[in-house]
């Protein structure tokens, strides 16, 4: 008996190897095919009543395979284990809200704004920027078959965006410099000796664009604060927020050494609020230890109790 995830994806797995044989085309390339079959009834997988959640990890299945042929940098996915992490944050900032915004400026495929969506028990609109065609084409069909409430922008997320202020920001940041310098001037994080780091960039569009009060959840490199641009990055946010948390994830969830991300967390000032009594400051463990799970959260649980009286 299989289950509706691997129904999906086998169905998902085979028009887009179809597509990938004869026509010359890429497997991502196909997946979008198949996914287009989907969404017009044309052929469409053997399951019933699927959840959300099981459409998603089907999908990311499938495009997972795909980025392992591709050699694109920006053609990375938010592994699932974080993503999960990251909602379980949003969901103990949003438990009394009824209806909540959320903005991804670099969105991708998706993955991890809807994971975030899929977790939430409010209803919630999102936007999703993302300048890779081939990404957000994946993005916006797996977004329909969710039936989620989203909007996408395809556009470069560091330039002017017509998006209002959100209640939440959400974003796996992309690391390294950012080739723009005219653009990259008209932010307070540009960097005067070399080129800036576009992640910071990201850091300071994002800010602009949550409402004052607003949190913001960033997957950001270990080693943010010990780079030579960290000094300017420190000034900006205690400029126009407070660090609530950072929490450093296992090593063993990346490919690589020095790839390795920490989730940060960022409160935008508003006049009528204080900064955290104490900036959370901890290690996810081993993720698979299913006590020492309940333990951090149990942790994670108090600090919240405590920064809320």
């Amino acid at each position: 008996m299989h289950t509706n995830v691997e129904q999906i994806f086998t169905f998902i797995d085979q028009e887009s190897t179809f597509i990938e044989e004869q026509q010359s085309a890429t497997y991502l390339e196909g997946v979008v095919y198949a996914l287009e079959l989907w969404l017009e009834d044309k052929k469409v997988p053997t399951v019933t009543n699927p959840t959300k959640e099981q459409i998603r990890k089907a999908i990311q299945l499938a495009i997972l395979k795909g980025m392992k042929s591709t050699s694109q940098v920006n053609h990375q996915m938010t592994p699932d284990a974080i993503g999960l992490l990251v909602s379980y944050f949003v969901k103990v900032v949003a438990k009394d809200k009824k209806e909540l915004s959320i903005l991804d400026p670099a969105f991708g495929t998706g993955n991890l704004l809807y994971t975030v969506m899929n977790a939430l028990p409010s209803e919630n609109h999102a936007y999703g920027v993302e300048i890779d065609e081939l990404l957000i084409q994946l993005a916006a069909q797996t977004g329909e078959l969710l039936t989620h409430d989203i909007q996408l922008f395809r556009q470069d997320a560091l330039k002017p965006l017509l998006i209002d202020p959100v209640d939440v920001v959400v974003s796996d940041l992309p690391v390294g410099y950012y080739p723009d310098d005219e653009t990259a001037q008209d932010y307070f994080l540009h960097s005067k000796e070399e080129m800036s780091y576009a992640h910071h960039l990201f850091i300071e569009q994002s800010m602009k664009h949550v409402k004052p009060g607003g949190y913001l959840y960033f997957l950001v490199p270990n080693t943010i604060f010990e780079s030579k641009q960290a000094p300017q990055l420190h000034k900006f946010m205690k400029e126009n927020g407070w660090i609530q948390a950072v929490i450093q994830f296992p090593a063993s969830i990346f490919k690589t050494k020095g790839q390795e991300k920490s989730l940060l967390v960022l409160q935008k000032k508003r006049e009528d609020l204080k900064g955290p009594r104490e900036v959370l400051l901890a290690k996810v463990p081993n993720m698979t230890n299913k006590e020492a799970m309940e333990l951090f959260f149990q942790k994670i649980d108090i600090w919240q109790e405590e920064n809320a009286k």
